[in-house]
């Protein structure tokens, strides 16, 4: 297959001197996403990958079942903001999720209004919703649009109630909703200033967000500057206005680094005063939940690794609510009866909810591997969790914060029939050195009587949990008769701060470690083999992916990063990349660039190594993870690889980081990912 593949320029005059190594970058030209030959090469790429992907057989019978598992009609996770009920839903037959409104639940289910249609933001169904807000007296539904995937976020209103447009645009936002003042004259938004963006790619890095008050009707350049770092590029700011009206708290993070400072402006007939520094200094993750009386109901993991709910003082002292338990905080969120608690128990979601005091808790035994949502507010006794399965996307529950009663929502769902997801077995596993524990999941009727294709999944970074939650691709692969494989590695956020700990920075190498000892475990127990083991991994989990594959070309057949972060010495160069040295480092350290380099997935591809058979993933407009991470690892591989496996490169045209991507897209790259996967593991879809 080598010799077919687009021949890609080596630079060989590109070296860097870096701590006094030299470091060769001869692929450096494919940074350029918009110069000619960058486009050349993409073109190029995507031919040979199409040419090689449409002769596999299997290739037929997943885009069919992708594309009947994207035509389920679906709906979201109920919200209520404002005194409206608002849900996203979709008939199958939609490239992107309508929202509905009404007045009343009730009237939500019976169907309600189109509030917005995000399909008719552009012409090919790239642009999607960013997210959105209600201002307080129930007027305006401020929504953002992202162009193409992209993370740049424009600001538009409607008004509520009959869903005509407002006169009124932001532009330049990113990581941020429209966070509402309480008399509903303007919003706060985290604004960038334009950074490189030319023909709807980026890549140079980001500059500092600057938190803005707009007033509603005024043209943004009069907008009011509230809070900026101008020192530090990597300070981003989240608003909130109080549950009581009386505070905008401002949690203010260094990049990724769940570290957080807290600081309060007392708001008085529409002014902020000067800020009350709660806490001021970046030392645990602290998170505002909600006002009782002139206490701050806060959730922490300062001397809780795994999390609680305390109460403090505006000098930030503290005093337990919710002490310390088994399952590890996801979210805390206020009603009126006192706070809804979402841990992880063991990887699997639990919902608590508990008066103001902390006391009286209360179990609600709604069933699901992963969380889609928990909307709640102390301003309603109702409360909305949507929980999703490995192979069924949401179902939604409707619980009383005062009486814990709780029923599903199935009337959110729009008609119509589609995909049939088998029956599935979950079981729950220990890798036995490491102590890793991960997800067997499995067709119901499929024995281990013998070694079967197996897909591994693991991500392994930034305190994210994974679970076995739904993937599109998880209900097809099972179908298919394959085995998944959920690894819930060192790094993630399944068993509190010190897991993430012990996979970041000089801990990093322990989530490739934990990765591979998962593999070698499935084989040594006769799951899998070698010859019919796959892995995935997306952003993080890409770099997971190029790491172990570089590492351990031996344990897999298969491998499939997607939009991963594959240059380790370059990536802080780049838009927000920057902002992943909490669980990275920097390679201006001394130190951590030695970590870095040590598995740098780039830096570690050896020329006449036989690799997995490899189909990279990534967005022309990923302005996240940008496409270069992708174009440089894959040139890179097609010059070592010496096996007969083939090593491809799939790049999605006008799509980014993943968020937001139409239905048909999706379906098309899970199909290609699981037919490659099968076709190099030996799973015969069908039988």
């Amino acid at each position: 297959m080598s010799a077919a593949y687009p021949q890609s320029r080596r630079d060989e005059s590109v070296v860097d001197t870096l701590h006094g190594r030299q470091i060769a970058d001869p692929y450096r030209w494919l940074e350029d996403a918009d110069s000619a030959e960058t486009k050349d090469w993409v073109r190029r790429q995507n031919e040979a990958t199409q040419a090689e992907l449409s002769s596999y057989p299997e290739r037929a019978w997943f885009q069919e079942s992708m594309s009947a598992i994207l035509a389920r009609p679906r709906a979201g996770v109920p919200v209520r903001k404002s005194g409206w009920y608002f849900v996203g839903r979709n008939d199958g037959s939609q490239a992107q999720d309508v929202v509905y409104v009404a007045e009343s639940l009730q009237a939500l289910l019976e169907g309600g209004r189109v509030i917005i249609d995000p399909n008719k933001l552009s012409t090919d169904g790239t642009d999607s919703l960013g997210g959105f807000t209600v201002s307080p007296d129930g007027r305006y539904f401020a929504y953002g649009v992202n162009e193409s995937g992209s993370d740049w976020t424009t600001f538009r209103l409607l008004e509520a109630a009959t869903g005509a447009p407002v006169d009124d645009v932001v532009t330049g936002a990113k990581f941020c909703q429209a966070t509402w003042m309480p008399d509903s004259s303007a919003y706060l938004y985290l604004h960038f200033p334009a950074s490189g963006r030319s023909e709807g790619t980026e890549t140079k890095a980001l500059v500092g967000g600057q938190l803005k008050l707009h007033r509603v009707g005024t043209p943004q350049e009069d907008d009011e500057l509230i809070l900026s770092f101008p020192d530090n590029n990597r300070i981003f700011i989240q608003p909130e206005v109080s549950n009581d009206d009386r505070y905008l708290v401002a949690t203010i993070s260094e990049g990724t680094d769940p570290a957080s400072r807290l600081w309060l402006y007392p708001l008085a007939d529409g002014a902020l005063g000067e800020p009350i520094k709660v806490i001021d200094e970046f030392r645990d993750e602290t998170l505002f939940v909600r006002m009782a009386g002139d206490q701050l109901v806060l959730r922490t993991d300062r001397d809780a690794p795994r999390g609680r709910v305390v109460s403090s003082d505006l000098a930030g002292n503290f005093t337990d609510l919710v002490p310390e338990g088994e399952g590890t905080l996801q979210d805390v969120s206020g009603t009126t009866s006192g706070l809804a608690v979402l841990s992880l128990v063991d990887a699997q979601p639990v919902l608590t909810l508990h008066d103001l005091d902390g006391g009286n808790a209360r179990v609600i035994p709604v069933p699901g591997g992963g969380v889609v949502g928990l909307n709640a507010s102390p301003k309603y006794d109702e409360v909305f969790i949507g929980l999703s399965s490995t192979t069924d996307p949401t179902v939604a529950y409707a619980v009383s914060a005062a009486t814990g009663e709780f029923r599903a929502l199935p009337e959110l769902v729009p008609s119509g029939v589609g995909f049939l997801s088998p029956d599935i077995t979950i079981s729950r596993r220990v890798e036995p050195g490491r102590q890793v524990p991960y997800f067997l999941i499995s067709r119901a009727d499929l024995t281990f009587d013998q070694p079967r294709p197996t897909l591994m999944y693991g991500y392994g970074g930034f305190g994210i949990p994974m679970m076995a939650d739904y993937k599109p691709g998880w209900p097809a692969w099972l179908a298919a008769g394959g085995v998944l494989v959920i690894a819930n590695l060192r790094g993630g956020g399944e068993y509190g701060s010190s897991w993430h700990d012990d996979g970041r920075l000089a801990n990093k190498q322990n989530v490739f470690d934990d990765f591979i000892a998962v593999g070698e475990d499935l084989t040594e127990s006769k799951v899998t083999t070698p010859a019919q083991l796959a892995m995935h991994g997306r952003s993080n989990g890409g770099l997971l992916v190029g790491a172990v594959m570089a590492q351990r070309p031996d344990l897999f057949a298969v491998a499939l990063p997607g939009v991963g972060v594959m240059d380790m010495l370059r990536f802080h160069l780049f838009t927000v990349g920057a902002a992943w040295a909490s669980d990275f480092g920097l390679p201006d350290d001394p130190a951590q660039f030695e970590d870095l380099l040590a598995y740098s997935p780039l830096h570690n591809l050896r020329d006449g190594t036989s690799y997995p058979a490899t189909l990279v993933v990534t967005g022309d407009h990923d302005d996240r993870v940008v496409p270069l991470h992708s174009h440089k690892f894959m040139a890179t591989l097609q010059h070592a690889q010496a096996g007969d496996s083939p090593v491809l490169s799939r790049i999605e045209v006008n799509t980014g980081h993943g968020f937001g991507k139409p239905a048909a897209m999706v379906a098309s790259e899970w199909a290609d990912l699981l037919a490659f996967a099968a076709h190099h593991t030996g799973l015969e879809p069908g039988i």
